[in-house]
């Protein structure tokens, strides 16, 4: 797999925070799983409140790459599987986000698929504690994308967020929505 030289990041709105020199990005995939509904809507998962990192976070499907992957798509599709039980004969690969750089090192491939009814989830336990769908037209709406900040690191720090049914987006998921919208040319 050629390394992705991420166009867009959590940096964006903290431009001062970037690490100097630069470092080396552990490739990673998600997919961003548009539901084919007749109202289409985005498929979330929530992380389990036991794991180490990003413990509770609203996330896409997926994670880094493996070294038996073949292509990040596959990467995306793996651990989609993996966490929701989702099939890959469900998704239908639309095309792809610039590639994402996260603060905590990783360099992410967000994958918009287009996910077929009658899927069954499957949620791996230990990982996923929820999974959850929002309206697509919520998060394409830009009133509903909000910029927050918090002290992280001792540095206030800058990002987006969604709040929808008691669920908080936030952080690398709110941002790569926000270039979707962007790509769409609703934001």
């Amino acid at each position: 797999m050629l390394p992705l030289v991420p166009q867009r990041g959590d940096y964006d709105l903290n431009p001062g925070t970037r690490p100097e020199p630069r470092r080396e990005l552990a490739p990673a995939a998600v997919l961003l799983p548009i539901v084919a509904r007749s109202e289409p809507t985005v498929l979330f998962t929530e992380r389990t409140a036991h794991l180490s990192r990003h413990a509770g976070q609203v996330s896409f499907p997926g994670g880094r790459a493996s070294p038996e992957d073949l292509s990040l798509v596959e990467t995306a599709l793996r651990e989609t599987k993996e966490e929701t039980g989702i099939a890959a004969s469900y998704v239908t690969v639309a095309g792809f986000l610039d590639p994402y750089e996260t603060g905590t090192g990783y360099a992410i491939l967000p994958v918009v698929g287009l996910l077929a009814e009658g899927f069954v989830l499957m949620p791996e336990p230990n990982e996923v504690a929820e999974v959850f769908e929002v309206p697509l037209a919520f998060l394409l709406d830009p009133k509903n994308r909000e910029r927050h900040s918090r002290e992280w690191q001792g540095r206030q720090r800058s990002y987006y967020a969604y709040t929808y049914a008691g669920h908080y987006i936030w952080g690398a998921t709110a941002a790569i929505l926000s270039g979707f919208a962007e790509r769409l040319g609703a934001a």
